[in-house]
């Protein structure tokens, strides 16, 4: 071979590695397979969000408890002493594009599950706070799910499902604080049964709308529909606004309860507008802190309490409460938690009068171990009247009425709760 020959023959081969080289390059690298591997569309499983927990408290009275050992105005903590609050097992799939329907189904046991029931399931018309002789077991959940190919989709739902308003929740895991305050024991329901229709216009903006039966209904007392929505805001990351609202007739009628009522002493129940308008704000834009606000506004027409005590049968209440919780680290976090309610006609609190209610509440929480938490709370509920130690005037004597000693409450409690998932 010529020397031609061979230098002819080198710059073919350089030729043919150079041309291979870009292809060699484009052989994905870990962190694009890794990449890869995260966009890849869930499985049907996968898409199911699993939660259970229990919880067990022991409450302290430290002013005082009232007549059979009650803290007034308090919702899971309301009784001094131990309590089994809670067992719940939630399963839920939310609609996709893969696969587009959903349900979920909440299920819970213990005390807690007594103040939570709706009418028609397992409570009924005549059962009062806080329902002793109810079931200790709640069916909280029960809806389907489907996801329309509408825009960029249209979410509905169908069940019985926990209600849109509020900052705190009905699970404690999810909360800053052990025990809920007066907004959300007052001020708003908990859960409802009809349906919704969501819509996310933006990635900043979405609308939810629906028909429900009322106020923790599932019976529909009163023969008459509520109807309950949210608009959602995210105007800045790590910072969200919710405006949540229901309005409709939630007076029960009395000849559910009495079969003697006519039609004309029940006072057309089904016409008595009550409204709520719910504010939530939520900020985690600071590293470790978070920040919350909820403001309540409520107004009821021809409210039976109020109506039997003064000339002008409508009731009106209002408050708000202010969130803080820091993580100091990633098993320490405090949380703190001020809050106003005003109950201008006493329909809410059931004293009928007006009526003053403040609460400051500290709360220091630690995860003893993966899924165990403990939380120790200190709470001081302040009024403007006499409401608290509510006890028999004589306590010899049950007929001589019941007669509240004190100003301010102040209890202290301690909670464990243990997340299975």
């Amino acid at each position: 071979m010529t020397t031609l020959a061979r230098r002819l023959l080198a710059a073919v081969l350089l030729t043919a590695v150079a041309g291979a080289a870009p292809a060699m390059a484009q052989t994905p690298a870990p962190a694009a397979e890794a990449k890869k591997e995260e966009e890849k569309p869930k499985t049907f499983w996968e898409e199911h969000d699993l939660f259970a927990y229990i919880e067990n408290s022991f409450t302290a009275n430290l002013s005082g408890s009232g007549r059979g050992g009650t803290n007034e105005f308090r919702i899971y903590d309301y009784h001094e002493g131990y309590t089994f609050n809670a067992a719940e097992f939630s399963i839920k799939k939310d609609p996709s594009e893969k696969y587009p329907f959903g349900y979920g189904l909440v299920i819970t046991a213990g005390i807690d599950s007594q103040k939570n029931h709706s009418f028609g399931i397992f409570k009924d018309e005549d059962d009062g706070f806080p329902f002793r002789n109810t079931e200790k077991f709640d069916l909280l959940e029960a809806y389907v799910s489907g996801l329309v190919p509408v825009g960029s989709g249209l979410t509905l739902k169908a069940g019985k499902f926990v209600t849109l308003l509020g900052y705190e929740v009905i699970e404690s895991p999810n909360n800053l604080n052990f025990s809920r305050g007066f907004l959300f024991g007052l001020a708003i329901p908990l859960t409802h049964t009809g349906g919704l229709a969501s819509y996310t216009f933006t990635d900043w903006f979405s609308m939810t709308a629906g028909v429900v039966l009322g106020w923790d209904d599932s019976k529909n007392v009163n023969d008459a529909l509520s109807y309950t929505g949210q608009f959602a805001f995210t105007p800045l990351k790590d910072f969200t606004a919710n405006l949540n609202w229901i309005v409709g007739p939630e007076q029960i009628d009395p000849r559910r309860i009495d079969e003697n009522v006519t039609r004309d002493s029940r006072g057309y129940v089904n016409s008595h507008l009550r409204y709520v308008l719910d504010f939530v704000f939520n900020y985690t834009g600071i590293r470790n802190l978070t920040l919350g606000l909820n403001v309540d506004y409520g107004h009821e027409e021809a409210e039976p309490l109020v109506r039997s005590t003064r000339q002008s049968g409508d009731a009106t209440w209002w408050g708000w409460a202010g969130y803080a919780a820091y993580d100091w680290t990633e098993k320490l976090r405090t949380a703190v938690r001020q809050e106003f309610f005003r109950d201008a006609g006493g329909a809410r609190t059931g004293l009928g009068d007006a009526t003053d209610l403040w609460s400051t509440t500290a709360t220091v929480q630690y995860n003893i171990w993966k899924g165990l938490v403990g939380r120790l709370e200190y709470r001081h509920d302040q009024a403007d009247e006499k409401v608290f130690r509510v006890r028999y005037s004589r306590p010899d004597i049950t007929s001589q009425g019941l007669l509240a000693r004190g100003k301010s409450m102040d209890t202290i409690s301690v909670s464990v709760y243990y997340s299975f998932f």
